[in-house]
């Protein structure tokens, strides 16, 4: 089998990449709908893969693997990676994971982070009203996370929240930085105390906190809340567009407090995880499949963490509908320090009715089963699919 094209199309605000192979069976790949502008970073290496062989996939890796970098870079490598893989696993005639040493759970377990009402403000109660929300929601979530500080508006909203610079950019994910103030610190801690009241020991409590904190404050609050339980508090430090990590000050914050920290969402490559998993910088990692590298390169840093009993929950908000299906592979195959991924919904609602193989209640009390069919265990209704194809891109499912 060789590959005779690789194709990119932005489909709603997705990319999504398409493997063709010269015996009529194809691979998908999708970005996450933050990133349409990489189409033309996936089509570069359209002459690398052409001629080759899809079902080798490590071997194809090697050559373009070292052409990704931190988020939003990794994507394109990423989501061909999983092409790949939905090619290798159609020709074998079995689902991905059985190629990744096979499954060790029989359903896979996710928290939200994408299922949401609007928010009418960042008062506690606010943040307490949309945690019952979720909490009634028919998937049945062992975990919610919430953004709060400089991953919230309240970075805007709350006066004096800060002492530091407030970006004007447009860029999804910009940073703002800087020292939070008293006003800042008792506001969150506020927001902290509402939401527990409502999740109790029913629901478990995770905060997508920056990235944005200096060292101090960091301490400061992950300390304050440590009577409250919560799951973790993400990317404090570093996260989402950051592209270093600061290893030696996680580990200062992870030494200092119960709650557990984590990182790794916007972390490129497994040799980028290797100083936070060897010195215990975190206690929790979370990457990406759509932006570390792939699913591979996801199991080789699970399996390393779980050496290091660190422990792992992969982060996929923003992944759609078939990188649900790459998150799903890949976490049936993961050791048992795996907690939960993080649920992607359909960015709109169009993309429940195009995407062939999942079932109509996808979530059932927050687990997910595997999917049967070979390769990813999902497609895309061609026609279906046509009426929301740019014109440049009209020959996409051909």
């Amino acid at each position: 089998m060789k590959i005779t094209d690789l194709r990119c199309a932005v489909i709603g605000k997705h990319p999504i990449v398409r493997i063709v192979t010269d015996e009529g069976i194809y691979g998908l790949g999708e970005v996450e709908y933050t990133k349409p502008y990489l189409k033309p970073y996936v089509l570069q290496f359209r002459d690398a893969l052409i001629g080759e062989d899809p079902t080798d996939v490590e071997r194809i890796m090697l050559k373009i693997r070292q052409r990704g970098s931190f988020k939003p870079y990794g994507a394109a490598v990423s989501a061909i990676e999983h092409a790949l893989w939905d090619v290798a696993g159609k020709a074998a005639g079995v689902p991905v994971y059985k190629l990744l040493g096979g499954k060790v759970r029989d359903q896979v377990r996710v928290y939200n982070g994408s299922i949401r009402t609007k928010r009418p403000g960042d008062r506690p109660e606010d943040y307490a009203a949309e945690v019952k929300w979720m909490m009634a929601q028919p998937e049945g979530f062992f975990m919610i996370k919430q953004g709060i500080s400089f991953h919230s508006s309240m970075k805007k909203t709350i006066p004096d929240f800060h002492y530091g610079i407030s970006q004007s950019s447009n860029f999804h994910g910009a940073m703002d930085q800087g020292q939070i103030s008293e006003r800042g610190m008792a506001h969150m801690l506020d927001c902290v105390t509402a939401m527990k009241e409502v999740t109790g020991d029913k629901v478990s409590l995770a905060l997508d906190c920056g990235p944005g904190w200096f060292l101090p404050d960091a301490i400061r609050f992950a300390k304050a809340v440590e009577k409250h339980n919560l799951m973790w508090l993400e990317d404090m430090l570093t996260g989402d567009y950051v592209p270093w990590i600061n290893a030696q000050a996680y580990r200062e914050l992870t030494t200092s407090t119960s709650t557990p920290i984590h990182t790794g969402e916007q972390i490129y490559s497994r040799h980028n995880f290797k100083e936070l998993i060897e010195t215990q910088a975190v206690r929790v990692i979370g990457p990406d499949p759509a932006d570390i590298g792939g699913i591979a390169e996801l199991k080789w840093v699970a399996e390393h963490a779980y050496m290091h009993s660190i422990m792992m929950a992969p982060h996929g908000t923003a992944n759609g509908l078939l990188g649900l299906g790459a998150l799903i592979n890949v976490c049936a195959t993961l050791p048992a320090n795996y907690i939960a991924f993080e649920y992607p919904s359909a960015t709109d609602p169009w993309w429940n009715d195009i995407v062939i193989g999942l079932p109509k209640q996808i979530v059932k009390n927050s687990m997910v089963n595997l999917l049967g069919a070979p390769g990813l265990g999902l497609d895309i209704d061609a026609e279906g699919a046509k009426k929301y194809l740019r014109a440049e891109d009209a020959g996409f499912f051909d």
